[in-house]
């Protein structure tokens, strides 16, 4: 039975973007209107409460159908630079609280990653405020959930590069190395690797030696094939603990350039010659594929419904092929990262993989 009231439910994407976004928008805003709530999204996420007036504007079905959920990225925008608690320095958290409890919300809905969700959850605690979570992170690094929203569709434009990098490393007999996001783990680059028919796969959870990936080129070629593929998360690290970073221009300093460095070395170390593709970007801005967004409708679907039983603190999530909800805590206690002896590990490995160990 609906209420006899309209109660208001504010939204928000926080961290990087990535596909699926605007389908999970669609889902919580059709469910919320079922259930007689009214949707109050956020833009540009807590940044969007650190100005006056608040950046914010009601989500209505007839805004979020046709081609919205098609697209990637989020119609709200989002920052993963806008900490609350130390923005130049300065903690403006109480700034934030100040404006949902002037906007009348009754709960808020994060969309975002382990990193979104400690500062979303310590700001719910600080100001005694009610939250629901949904996992969305290319990475897929998100704790206590099979998948999250934008990982499958990484993944996919990954697979795709590798095979439109494979009839072009033939024609010339080169390696063709593949860089991709994950930033902490490793899973696009490993689920993309096997998919997209990798040679060697490098993850920051295995470290690799130039001389263990030389070896597997040089296995392959004497094999009678005239080029290889390499897939290599950002994050890689080589045995001796080196990774590789870029500071951009507004000092932030990111992992980057791992491609270049290996090109290089594989070059040097077995006089094949290398080229480099930086995916990138790109892996963000995909239109969603159907599992994203399947994935991001039954996420909405089941955090709205949590929001109208009054179950706070807790993270939707897809285990075991059903959706549920865990405690927030439990879902920023650790990272979920690729599991070296886990079943796609050992499946690599069978079908003749290098992790460069």
């Amino acid at each position: 039975m609906k209420n006899a009231t309209i109660q208001t439910v504010a939204i928000l994407t926080s961290g990087g973007d990535c596909a699926g976004l605007n389908a999970v928008l669609r889902a919580v805003t059709l469910r919320a209107q079922a259930l007689n709530w009214q949707v109050l999204g956020i833009e540009n996420g807590p940044a969007g409460l650190l100005v006056d007036p608040p950046e914010v504007r009601i989500l209505r079905p007839q805004d979020l159908e046709g081609h919205v959920m098609r697209l990637g990225g989020t119609i709200l925008g989002t920052t993963n630079t806008a900490d609350p608690f130390n923005i130049q320095g300065k903690d403006q958290s109480q700034d934030v609280i100040n404006a949902l409890k002037k906007l009348d919300v009754q709960a808020l809905i994060g969309i975002g990653g382990d990193g979104s969700f400690r500062i979303l959850s310590r700001l719910a605690k600080q100001g005694g405020l009610n939250f629901v979570g949904i996992p969305k992170t290319i990475d897929n690094d998100v704790a206590m959930t099979d998948l999250a929203v934008g990982f499958d569709t990484a993944v996919a434009v990954a697979t795709e590069a590798l095979d439109r990098l494979q009839p072009t490393a033939a024609s010339h007999d080169r390696v063709m190395i593949l860089e991709v996001m994950g930033r902490d783990a490793g899973h696009i680059a490993l689920a993309a690797g096997i998919a997209g028919g990798a040679d060697v796969i490098l993850i920051p959870e295995i470290p690799y030696t130039i001389e263990a990936v030389a070896q597997k080129i040089k296995q392959v070629k004497q094999g009678g094939r005239n080029f290889a593929l390499v897939i290599v998360s950002e994050a890689a690290r080589a045995a001796e603990g080196q990774t590789h970073q870029i500071m951009h221009q507004n000092g932030q300093v990111r992992y980057g350039g791992v491609g270049e460095a290996l090109s290089a070395q594989i070059a040097e170390a077995t006089g094949s010659e290398t080229r480099v593709t930086v995916l990138g970007h790109v892996q963000r801005g995909a239109a969603p594929g159907w599992n994203d967004r399947l994935l991001a409708m039954a996420l909405g679907v089941k955090a709205m419904d949590l929001v109208h039983e009054g179950r706070f603190g807790r993270m939707v999530a897809w285990q075991n092929r059903d959706v549920v909800d865990v405690p927030i805590a439990d879902a920023v206690s650790r990272c979920n990262t690729v599991d070296p002896a886990g079943a796609m590990v050992k499946t690599a490995r069978a079908l003749g993989v290098s992790f460069g160990d």
